[in-house]
């Protein structure tokens, strides 16, 4: 059990039971309509009902969740028109940022990156994809700060929430790990190169990557979509 005054005094308790459930969400530990009580997870977490409330309207806002007044906070089913729209918004705001970093390319993030892809290689071999997925979203972030844009890895965020679940899914071997982490070196080498248009190239390509797997998941697991 996690309690709020074993985490870092600089996080609220709002944002302890956010994150952890975020984490379960987007790991799939909690699964799309599954129920949830404030009660239940204030007495998990040891907190009182308002921090919950708040983590609630944060997943809810990131439409990882559905909150029905007098009725049971659900997961919310995948759809497959919101995760069109997500995917949409991410991949303009991505494709921006990373332009500017092949403009302003200076080297700084380097080792930072390559510690990062270090790392993906070992949650590779081990075949821990939801470890996998944890360092990808630091890649990305770590692709913002280098272009001077950490605000845009907000929307990024915020808009990969809606697809991450579906990202579990399909690598659950590393033939799908593996296919990210050759995207992602290609992308820093682009980046190293200053060549913006296989820069481009590149990250249109492993934002796509999941279109193939879109339908096939809906087909395989039909029961988590509500589309």
């Amino acid at each position: 059990m996690v309690f709020v005054h074993e985490i870092n005094e600089r996080r609220t308790s709002a944002d302890v039971v956010f994150e952890s459930l975020f984490e379960e969400i987007v790991a799939l530990d909690l699964l799309p309509g599954a129920k949830m009580s404030e009660v239940e997870v204030a007495k998990r977490f040891g907190v009182s009902r308002q921090p919950v409330r708040d983590a609630f309207s944060r997943l809810g806002n990131l439409g990882l969740l559905v909150i029905r007044p007098q009725k049971a906070t659900v997961v919310r089913h995948f759809s497959l028109q919101g995760i069109q729209n997500a995917r949409f918004i991410r991949t303009a705001v991505e494709v921006e940022v990373l332009r500017r970093a092949c403009l302003n390319w200076t080297g700084d993030f380097d080792d930072a990156l390559d510690d990062n892809l270090a790392e993906q290689r070992i949650a590779i071999d081990a075949n821990d994809p939801e470890t996998f997925h944890r360092i990808d979203y630091d890649f990305h972030r770590l692709l913002c700060e280098s272009a001077g844009a950490d605000f845009a890895f907000e929307t990024i965020a915020a808009n990969k929430a809606q697809v991450d679940r579906l990202c579990i899914l399909s690598l659950t071997g590393k033939d799908g790990m593996e296919a990210l982490y050759g995207d992602h070196t290609d992308i820093l080498a682009a980046l190293r190169a200053g060549d913006g248009t296989k820069l481009d190239r590149s990250i249109r390509r492993h934002l796509d990557r999941l279109s193939p797997t879109i339908e096939a998941i809906h087909r395989s697991h039909s029961e988590y979509f509500q589309d």
